[in-house]
């Protein structure tokens, strides 16, 4: 896959609100919103998760859906952590918790969703508060 752009999407969300121009934009802000929280929400899965050895992993990784591409990546991750000079039967990792997500709502769901919902948003200070609903 290729991606085209020259990848300076900062410099051009901050041009398009110097313009005051939605035009300005690179791409449709909803775009942004939605790869933000992508990775926001992984970030979340690792903070919720637990150190645990590389082959606990894969025994957990085992009763995973897509499991072919799952070991995939898992394989070239095990390659990535000896290439790097670690021993990965005595290199431990975060291994986040499992989260469902509302996409509707924005907001989880399910078995770890009371420990996952305060992590999406903080408390702000004045005059820097987002709204509930914009």
């Amino acid at each position: 896959q290729e991606f085209r752009g020259d990848g300076d999407h900062f410099g051009n969300f901050v041009q398009a609100v110097r313009s005051r121009n939605v035009g300005d934009l690179a791409a449709d802000i909803e775009q942004g919103h939605l790869s933000s929280a992508l990775c926001h929400l992984g970030n979340i899965s690792m903070r919720l998760g637990e150190s645990v050895s590389i082959a606990s992993v894969k025994e957990r990784l085992d009763s995973m859906p897509n499991k072919a591409e799952v070991f995939e990546t898992f394989d070239r991750f095990n390659e990535h952590v000896k290439e790097n000079g670690l021993d990965p039967e005595k290199t431990n990792i975060s291994y986040g918790k499992v989260l469902t997500i509302d996409p509707k709502e924005e907001i989880f769901v399910g078995e770890h969703a009371s420990m996952a919902n305060p992590m999406l948003t903080r408390e702000y200070r004045a005059p820097f508060v987002v709204p509930a609903s914009v």
